[in-house]
C-alpha cells in the first residue's frame, strides 16, 4: 500500500474541457489513481473527457464549488486524506507530496498552498493580485491569523477535520469560508509553497474579479461575527456614529451659517449616535464573553487531553485533619486512653 492509496485527488469543475484531461493525467502520472470529477452541469464535454482520462465523475445536485465541494467530501469521498486542485492547469501535481506531508506527519489537519511563493507570469492579472493582498490583510485583521494566500484553490486536509467545519457558501467565498472556520475549530493548518501558472490558452476564467471579490469581503465581514464580535458589531458601530456625527454637523452648520433648521435630519443624527454607541458596546460585550468562552473550551479541552492520557489531576486534595472533638475518631480514642492511664 503507497502513501497514496488513501488519498482522493478532487476536482470541482465547470465547462473545463480544455484543461481536465491533462489535470486528471497530471495527477495520475504522480501516483494518484483516485481521482474524482465534481461537475457543476458543464455544457462542454467535461465529464466525458475526464471519465476517458480515468477520473471517476460525479454531477452535483446544486451549483457553485463551494456546494460541489461540500457534497463530494460527504457523499462521494471515503478516502482519509483529501487534495483539493482546480481543474484549469493552473495547479503544479508535482507539488502533491509537498501539499500532503504535514498531513502524513501530523503536523496539520489543514494544508493551503501559498501561490505567491512561486507565481509565473500572467498567471494572475495585476488587478487580481491587489484584490488577493488586500483580502489576505483583511484576514489576517479581522481573524488573527495570517495564512498568507486564503484563497487558494490548492489544498489538502484530513476528511475528518473538513467535516467539522460549518461551511455554507455555494460558490468561490468556499476558500475564504474554510480558512475562517480552521480558525475558528483551532483546526492546525500548514502553508506550503506551491507554484502557480497562467492558464491555457483556449480556457475561461469562471471567476468574476469584482463580483466575487465583493462575495468574498462579506463572507470575511459575515463570519467575524462569531470569531471576532469586536469588528463585527464596531464596525458598524462606528460606520453609524460617523453617519449621525456627519449629519450633526450638516444640521450645526446649516443652522449657524443660514439660520435653517432641519429638524428631521437632526433626530436621525441623534439616533444613528445612539445606535453606533449601542452597537460598540455591545461589541465589547460580545468579545469578552467570546474570550470567556474560549478559555473555558481550552480547560475543558486540557481536562480531555489528561484523561485520555492518564495524567493526575494538578489540583490536590487537603489532607484529613481529625476532630479533637469527635467522639468515634481512632486518634481521639487513643489519647483519651493515655490521659486516663497517666491518671492511674
Amino acid at each position: 500500500m503507497s502513501d497514496h492509496d488513501d488519498v482522493c485527488v478532487l476536482l470541482p469543475t465547470m465547462n473545463e474541457a480544455e484543461t481536465v484531461a491533462r489535470v486528471v493525467a497530471d495527477f495520475r502520472d504522480v501516483g494518484f489513481e483516485n481521482v474524482l470529477v465534481i461537475d457543476g452541469g458543464s455544457t462542454d464535454d467535461t465529464r466525458s473527457i475526464a471519465r476517458e482520462a480515468g477520473a471517476r465523475v460525479a454531477e452535483q445536485s446544486g451549483r457553485g464549488k463551494g456546494q460541489a465541494v461540500r457534497e463530494a467530501v460527504r457523499d462521494h469521498v471515503d478516502a482519509r486524506y483529501v487534495l483539493m486542485a482546480d481543474a484549469d492547469a493552473t495547479y503544479d501535481a508535482a507539488d502533491a507530496t509537498a501539499m500532503l506531508d504535514p498531513l502524513f506527519d501530523g503536523e496539520a489537519d489543514h494544508v493551503i498552498g501559498n501561490r505567491f511563493a512561486d507565481m509565473r507570469s500572467g498567471a494572475m492579472t495585476r488587478l487580481n493580485r491587489i484584490g488577493n493582498r488586500i483580502i489576505n490583510l483583511a484576514f489576517r485583521g479581522i481573524h488573527r491569523e495570517s495564512y498568507r494566500d486564503i484563497l487558494s484553490g490548492y489544498r489538502a486536509f484530513t476528511r475528518e477535520s473538513f467535516l467539522r467545519l460549518h461551511l455554507t457558501a455555494d460558490g468561490f467565498g468556499i476558500e475564504t469560508e474554510m480558512a475562517v472556520e480552521c480558525v475558528k475549530n483551532r483546526i492546525p493548518v500548514a502553508v506550503v509553497p506551491i507554484t502557480y501558472r497562467e492558464r491555457p490558452g483556449g480556457s475561461a476564467t469562471n471567476l468574476h474579479p469584482i463580483r466575487d471579490g465583493g462575495v468574498i469581503f462579506l463572507e470575511l465581514y459575515r463570519k467575524a461575527k462569531t470569531n471576532n464580535p469586536l469588528f463585527y458589531f464596531g464596525g458598524a458601530g462606528t460606520a453609524a456614529t460617523a453617519a449621525g456625527l456627519a449629519m450633526g454637523a450638516f444640521v450645526l452648520y446649516r443652522y449657524l451659517a443660514f439660520g435653517i433648521s432641519h429638524e428631521v435630519v437632526a433626530v436621525g443624527a441623534v439616533g444613528a449616535t445612539i445606535l453606533g454607541i449601542q452597537l460598540f458596546v455591545f461589541g465589547v460585550l460580545a468579545d469578552m464573553i467570546y474570550s470567556l468562552h474560549r478559555e473555558q473550551m481550552a480547560r475543558y479541552e486540557r481536562a480531555l487531553g489528561d484523561e485520555a492520557t492518564g495524567r493526575p489531576s494538578e489540583r490536590k486534595e487537603p489532607e484529613a485533619v481529625a476532630d479533637p472533638g469527635s467522639g468515634d475518631d481512632e486518634a481521639g480514642s487513643t489519647r483519651r486512653g493515655t490521659t486516663e492511664e497517666a491518671r492511674n
